[in-house]
C-alpha cells in the first residue's frame, strides 16, 4: 500500500490540496484534523473547557466517530449525526487544537488512522502524520506557508461564506493555533526530517496543487 502524509499548519491549504490529489490519484482521502475538530466541537456542545485534559478525557467514552471515506472526499459522524460541515467553523478549529494536546485522545484516534494505511492506498493531512501516525510513510510532504499569507487566505474563505471576519481576528487566531500546535508536549507539529519542505507563502491555490503533485509522483 502506498501513503501520502501531508503535515503542516493551520491555513496552509493542506486539505483543499490533498482532497484534489487524492481524487485524482484515486486514493483514499484521510482528513485527520476533522477527527480532532469532532471530539472539539462535542467538548464545547458539553459545556467543557478543551484545555482541561481531565474534562475532555472523561468525555472519551461518550464519542462514537464513524469515518466514511472515499475517493477524495470524507465524511465524518458524530454519534450518528453528520458534522462535517459544523466542524469547520473557527471556535472548533480551536478547541480541536486544544484537544490534541490530550494525550488520550491522541491515543483515543491513532489506531483508526494507521487502520486506514493497512488496506488501501491513502493520503493524509494532519500536524503529526508524518512524525507519529505514519513515520514509514511512502512520501511525506511539510506543507506551509507564512502566517500572513495563511490569515489573507482564511479571510477570504469566511467573507466568501457570508461570514464577518477581519484579517487581525483571523491572524492572531492563526498565530495562536501555531503557538498551541508546536508547542503542545505530545506530537508537536514539526517537519519530519525526511519530509520535503513546500511553502506555498507566494504562490495560488493551482501554483501549490502543481507543486505537490509534482512533487509526490516523483516520489512514488
Amino acid at each position: 500500500m502506498i501513503s501520502i502524509a501531508i503535515d503542516g499548519p493551520s491555513g496552509a491549504g493542506k486539505s483543499s490540496l490533498a482532497k484534489r490529489l487524492a481524487a485524482e490519484l484515486g486514493y483514499v482521502y484521510v482528513d485527520t484534523g476533522a477527527m480532532y475538530r469532532s471530539i472539539g466541537l462535542y467538548a464545547l456542545r458539553q459545556g467543557t473547557d478543551p484545555h482541561d485534559a481531565a474534562a475532555v478525557t472523561a468525555l472519551l467514552p461518550e464519542i462514537r466517530l464513524d469515518i466514511r471515506p472515499g475517493q477524495g472526499a470524507q465524511q465524518i459522524l458524530l454519534n450518528g449525526e453528520d458534522v462535517t460541515e459544523a466542524i469547520r467553523r473557527e471556535e472548533v478549529g480551536m478547541a480541536a487544537s486544544a484537544v490534541s494536546a490530550v494525550p488520550a485522545v491522541r491515543a483515543y484516534l491513532l489506531d483508526t488512522q494507521r487502520g486506514f494505511a493497512k488496506t488501501q492506498n491513502i493520503l493524509m493531512d494532519g500536524r503529526d502524520i508524518g512524525t507519529v501516525v505514519l513515520p514509514d510513510a511512502t512520501v511525506k510532504i511539510y506543507l506551509t506557508a507564512s502566517a500572513g499569507a495563511r490569515a489573507q487566505r482564511r479571510l477570504k474563505e469566511l467573507l466568501d461564506k457570508g461570514q464577518a471576519a477581519d484579517f487581525d481576528t483571523v491572524l492572531r487566531d492563526i498565530e495562536q493555533r501555531d503557538y498551541q500546535d508546536t508547542h503542545r508536549e505530545v506530537a508537536p507539529l514539526k517537519q519530519a526530517e525526511d519530509a520535503v519542505l513546500l511553502d506555498t507563502s507566494d504562490i495560488d491555490f493551482e501554483a501549490s496543487y502543481a507543486l505537490l503533485k509534482k512533487t509526490v509522483l516523483e516520489r512514488v
